[in-house]
């Protein structure tokens, strides 16, 4: 998607989402990082002060994805197509969303998903999603989990938090 051109003045609390800079960086470890090259991540909540859900507008060059694969046990995400064509891919296999189209993913359900771009050119999304703790991250196809510990920061683990696991028992 193409800088918005300015149409008239705007000022807070509103804002140009194109305006806000995008973020390529991401928190996965080498190699996992190599699935994100090429995302462009602008992320609009926290620029608007915004703390009990996240927003973002994030364009995928041709080639890459959005994430790994993953799931939530404790965050809501939605996705919303604004612009092209990718492809999302869950345990159920994949599907094509073009413009216009949304999928949502429903907390501690282990349907692990993620967007594809496998398109020539760049896709542009929204993401909403809630910002609960604690939340924790299944990457079932790198058999890796995402958690805060104590004082906030993200780690990575190979094994499934306990609470993962009871709540798992417990919908059987």
């Amino acid at each position: 998607m193409a800088k918005a051109k300015r149409r008239f003045p705007v000022a807070a609390p509103a804002l140009e989402p194109l305006e806000v800079p995008a973020v390529m960086r991401t928190i996965y470890p080498p190699p996992h990082d190599k699935i994100v090259q090429g995302r462009a991540k602008r992320r609009l909540a926290s620029v608007l002060g915004l703390t009990d859900f996240g927003v973002n507008i994030t364009t995928l060059a041709a080639g890459a994805a959005s994430s790994m694969r993953h799931w939530h046990s404790g965050n809501d995400e939605f996705i919303y197509v604004l612009d092209g064509e990718v492809t999302l891919v869950t345990d159920a296999g994949s599907q094509l969303l073009v413009t216009g189209m949304c999928a949502g993913f429903p907390k501690g359900t282990k349907d692990a998903h993620h967007l594809v771009n496998q398109g020539d050119r760049p896709v542009t999304y929204m993401e909403v999603g809630t910002n609960h703790e604690p939340d924790i991250v299944g990457y079932p196809d790198q058999k890796l989990f995402l958690l805060n510990d104590r004082s906030g920061k993200p780690v990575f683990t190979k094994t499934m938090p306990k609470t993962v696991k009871a709540k798992a028992k417990k919908k059987k």
